[in-house]
């Protein structure tokens, strides 16, 4: 069963029939998802984004905030009982305290409803008065999302594809001799199969903290209540030439397949199937930093995720039908504050750049997207310093011990060609350049009123996502 097979063959019940035809008229719902592969920065970017929504002094580039026509934004109890709230002022907290600080990242589903309350544009703006718009954000792991690969995908033939890609990673090096001394022709015993469930997750752990960006299964690293569960205690295998009815790669694929069934297309029915518009965060200077094997890997993890979306325009009849297509999706380069304002355009460029053919594909089926480098809590100064005579444009933050330092990355590209090329050819390292980055802890700040948090390009983000329907 493929991703369309399941999406087509979703049922809507009464309630989400007329939600669906009354909404337009009365308080229209946007629902808008965020996700992100590690490290990326979704909860950072939720908890900014909301935060210079409700102090939207900072937002000139969001046109309804800029012409005055925004009367009130507020938080509303979510609509959907049964997941956790996004917990924005325990983040707000974190990243503005007196020791600010990151947040925890993304480790389930959560939701946050804020609401608009807008006085109509243009033709409208004498017919009636202000009008209210809700803004049901979603946040979810990006490693979920590319779960969503795996449903066109058999246990052999995603078998295949893991072990030819991991092949020579460092990472994997432990697992790769397990799984090639093992027969999977042999009959099952429960204590092989957990001991490579338990190498494959070893693996997924150490390739994800160092840069990887395909590390599915999403669950092997977000278990939550499905720890130590058959669903999460398999691995992939070389397929041996005949395998019996007890064999272990028949059990091997037979919870593949519950995996699948049991956790990726509920994920799809309840949560991905809901959503109007979508921002994927993808940390574009940590894998330049990795080198040019990440940055392959990141490219061709991006292209996989576009296909996951089911990309278009969002009708009334299609709404009616339960044919919900995302409308809008914006691929974010974070971490834009690490870098002297004069580097974003080479950012944002290499950005469009990885996602060219994914991007091409979803233009062509109605959906809109765009490439944009931002940062959501801007936790650096520029500067311009001189090294060996040169006059550097480089920037300054708070390092994790507390000291502040000045951080000069590099000089990335104007063509992008120059490091994707290289990246492509799978070279081992840059030729004639070095890119470096610090962790930088967020900045203590003094917020105005009606100011929010210090950001790059929140609300250019905001008018490109949902800014059409205030």
């Amino acid at each position: 069963m493929g991703v369309s097979d399941v999406a087509d063959g979703l049922v809507r019940g009464l309630d989400s029939v007329t939600g669906g035809l009354m909404a337009p008229f009365f308080e229209p719902v946007v629902r808008l998802g965020v996700t992100g592969l590690s490290r990326a920065g979704k909860t950072v970017f939720i908890t900014g984004l909301v935060a210079n929504l409700l102090q939207h002094g900072r937002m000139p580039q969001l046109r309804a905030a800029a012409a005055g026509r925004i009367d009130a934004v507020y938080l509303q109890p979510q609509p959907d009982l049964t997941l956790p709230r996004f917990a924005y002022e325990d983040h707000l907290a974190a990243m503005t305290g007196d020791d600010p600080h990151w947040p925890q990242s993304t480790r389930a589903v959560s939701e946050l409803r804020l609401s608009f309350r807008v006085r109509p544009a243009g033709f409208f703006a004498g017919l009636g008065g202000p009008r209210v718009m809700h803004l049901d954000i979603v946040d979810y792991p990006g490693e979920w999302l590319l779960d969503l690969g795996l449903m066109d995908k058999t246990y052999a033939e995603w078998s295949e594809a893991t072990l030819d890609r991991i092949a020579k990673r460092r990472e994997a090096q432990g697992f790769m001799a397990l799984a090639r001394a093992e027969d999977g022709a042999l009959r099952l015993e429960e204590g092989r199969a957990q001991a490579l469930a338990a190498a494959f997750t070893t693996y997924l752990t150490e390739a994800r903290a160092a840069g990887w960006s395909d590390c599915t299964p999403g669950r092997f690293l977000l278990p939550g209540d499905l720890a130590g569960s058959p669903v999460l205690t398999f691995a992939p295998l070389p397929q041996p030439a005949e395998a019996g009815r007890n064999s272990l790669w028949r059990e091997m694929a037979r919870r593949y397949e519950g995996y699948k069934a049991k956790v990726v297309q509920p994920f799809f029915r309840d949560h991905f199937a809901r959503v109007d518009r979508q921002v994927v965060l993808v940390d574009v200077l940590g894998a330049i930093h990795q080198g040019p094997q990440a940055l392959e890997d990141l490219r061709r993890t991006m292209a996989d995720v576009l296909g996951a979306f089911r990309p278009g325009r969002n009708g009334w009849l299609t709404g009616l039908l339960g044919g919900r297509r995302v409308e809008r999706i914006l691929f974010a380069a974070t971490k834009a504050d690490h870098l002297h304002h004069a580097q974003h355009p080479a950012l944002t460029a290499i950005m469009a750049a990885m996602l060219t053919e994914a991007k091409t594909r979803a233009d062509f089926a109605g959906a809109r997207t765009e490439a944009l480098s931002l940062a959501a809590l801007r936790c650096t100064v520029e500067e311009v310093v001189s090294r060996d005579g040169e006059a550097l444009e480089a920037v300054r933050g708070r390092l994790l011990s507390g000291k502040s330092a000045v951080m000069y990355p590099g000089q990335l590209p104007t063509d992008p060609a120059r490091l994707l090329s290289p990246a492509r050819r799978g070279a081992e390292g840059w030729l004639g350049a070095d890119y470096g980055l610090m962790s930088f802890l967020p900045a203590r700040m003094s917020l105005r009123p009606g100011e929010g948090p210090p950001h790059i390009r929140l609300d250019r983000a905001a008018e490109f996502l949902f800014g059409d329907r205030l």
